[in-house]
């Protein structure tokens, strides 16, 4: 506990492991600011780095800066730190999205600090799982995160994850019918292998995957037709484990919200062995979305489809400097 503002180089360990979280194209659409003299550490959203054409209301920007700001806390527990966060501070400035006042005076949360080892272990693999379920206590302690965050996950029965992946062909094959919406994942995705060196965002192409065969699991595709020479196929699991994650209600707040639950299953997920890709394409289509959620759940907004399971975690994608996030005053 302390009542004295961290200094820079704990501030800048900080926004390290908080840069480490998931974003829709990995554009890490997150900027910070340290208010020194008084332990305030700002998160904005990087309105350069939006998606207009993937998310145009910029929901995935939200969950994506809301995964951050979990990586913060749970870096700023493990240094023994009990920050004080608030939601959208300022109305007049919506891409004003958190500050977390560092001086706080309690005691650090243990149950974040115990994530903090998986923080720069989690990344999404998008390799083919085992054909291995997971057990019953493993879910339920997923489902335990995502409600301390105030989201919900469910699992959903085998009928709903049929629909599903039915859902993610529909999703893929608007996509390939928007041109718009290929060029901008082009933009942000790298098909040369190996990565390009100083490339320090988007998706590189080791990180895609191989092809399906034979199967169909959530992983969007994200060579989308391109010619991508060395990228083989490979079956992917018949019966993937799939999770929704959701939230009572649809606004800023709750996209917030959502992100920091995701990152917070994630985290519990890595730390118990599992590994994970997730998806937004069916979610990204109004006429795709509403269909997604379970109709004998209280889920009344998912946010985020999940694909967990065992097997090999994946290449990392890259990621900005911190010199590049944050600015100190």
């Amino acid at each position: 506990m302390t009542a004295q503002p961290p200094d820079v180089n704990t501030v800048t360990a900080l926004v390290a492991d908080a840069a480490a979280a998931p974003s829709l194209h990995n554009t890490q659409p997150w900027t910070f600011r340290y208010l020194r003299d008084i332990g305030v550490l700002r998160l904005y959203a990087d309105l350069k780095r939006t998606l207009p054409r993937t998310d145009p209301e910029n929901r995935g920007l939200h969950i994506g800066c809301g995964a951050a700001l979990l990586n913060l806390r749970v870096a700023a527990a493990a240094a023994g730190l009990a920050p004080l966060v608030r939601l959208l501070p300022d109305p007049a400035y919506p891409e004003f999205l958190a500050e977390a006042h560092l001086c706080g005076t309690g005691p650090p949360d243990a149950a974040l600090a115990r994530l903090s080892p998986a923080v720069r272990r989690r990344h999404s693999s998008r390799l083919p799982f085992r054909e291995e379920d997971i057990p019953g206590a493993v879910r339920e302690g997923l489902s335990t995160a995502a409600r301390d965050e105030g989201a919900q996950l469910l699992f959903p029965g085998a009928w709903h994850v049929q629909s599903i992946l039915e859902l993610v062909r529909d999703a893929e094959d608007r996509e390939a019918l928007a041109p718009g919406v290929r060029e901008e994942t082009a933009r942000w995705t790298h098909t040369e292998l190996p990565h390009a060196a100083g490339v320090a965002d988007g998706v590189p192409g080791e990180a895609f995957g191989p092809r399906q065969r034979g199967t169909s699991v959530p992983v969007r595709d994200f060579a989308a037709g391109r010619p991508m020479p060395g990228r083989g196929w490979a079956p992917f699991e018949r019966h993937p484990n799939i999770a929704l994650l959701g939230t009572a209600r649809d606004e800023p707040v709750d996209w917030l919200v959502a992100g920091q639950a995701l990152e917070r299953v994630l985290l519990l997920a890595t730390a118990s062995g599992l590994v994970a890709s997730i998806t937004s394409q069916p979610l990204e289509w109004p006429e795709t979305r509403w269909a997604v959620r379970d109709p004998v759940s209280a889920m009344a907004h998912v946010q985020m489809v999940i694909r967990l399971g065992y097997g090999p975690e994946g290449p990392a994608s890259p990621r900005r400097p911190v010199a590049d996030l944050l600015d100190v005053l």
